[in-house]
């Protein structure tokens, strides 16, 4: 029987993160899940408390000790990390916070959630994934590459600084057998869309929202042998948005 294989998600416990798991675990592979919230005993797949690590990516400290935890428990093999955790602050009443209302501190927070973490955590486990000659996922956004009438400033250029660490990763990595790839999700369907998506989701050329399930299946399939010689990409999932 082959060996179990090991995903390592974060912010798994809403949305593409929570799809994520479904697609992951219904494939037989275990599934460690990294959230702010403690684990959820509603949370339907198997073993989950056990493969949960509440962990706050907002505090460098934290992100960096919670890699002797996750090592712990992989066992010396990684077969895919999936950096998906991502923080975007919003203004009095929902506002946007722009170049010129978002204050230092908040920007070191997105920063460090959005776009330390991930690169953090990675090498942090770097001898893992070799072993396994894994795959790393970047969540970043169709906000990284355009001015979004919702997401905030801080949260765009961090998504945007993902994408370009997706290339250096991937430089980095590839010669040691690691693939590096980014999805960047548009206007998907889940708890943190803002009110007035719908006038943007009119001028799709697909005209509907995206599904959690249809951002799982493209993570799923950048961590499979399918996705073998595609490594520094960037997928855009968002129904022809960026056209």
């Amino acid at each position: 029987m082959a060996e179990q294989k090991t995903l390592v998600l974060t912010g798994a416990s809403r949305g593409i993160g929570h799809a994520t798991v479904k697609r992951f675990s219904a494939e037989g592979w275990r599934v460690l899940t990294c959230s702010r919230q403690p684990f959820d005993p509603r949370c339907p797949w198997p073993g989950g408390e056990e493969n949960h690590i509440e962990l706050d990516l907002a505090d460098p400290n934290k992100t960096i000790a919670a890699i002797e935890v996750i090592k712990g428990k992989i066992g010396g093999r990684l077969d895919a990390l999936v950096n998906n955790a991502g923080i975007s602050p919003k203004g009095p009443g929902g506002a946007r916070l722009s170049t010129l209302d978002t204050d230092l501190r908040t920007w070191g927070q997105v920063f460090h959630v959005n776009f330390f973490a991930p690169v953090v955590l990675a090498r942090g486990l770097q001898d893992e994934l070799v072993a396994a000659r894994g795959s790393v996922v970047n969540v970043t956004s169709i906000a990284g590459s355009r001015v979004h009438p919702f997401a905030g400033a801080a949260y765009a250029t961090s998504k945007a600084a993902l994408a370009a660490l997706t290339r250096e990763m991937a430089h980095d990595f590839g010669p040691l057998g690691v693939r590096v790839n980014a999805i960047a999700p548009g206007e998907v369907d889940t708890a943190i869309l803002s009110p007035g998506t719908e006038k943007i989701v009119e001028r799709l050329p697909l005209r509907r929202l995206g599904l959690t399930a249809e951002v799982a299946e493209t993570i799923w399939f950048l961590c499979t042998g399918a996705s073998s010689y595609i490594t520094g990409s960037e997928i855009h999932i968002n129904g022809g948005q960026h056209v």
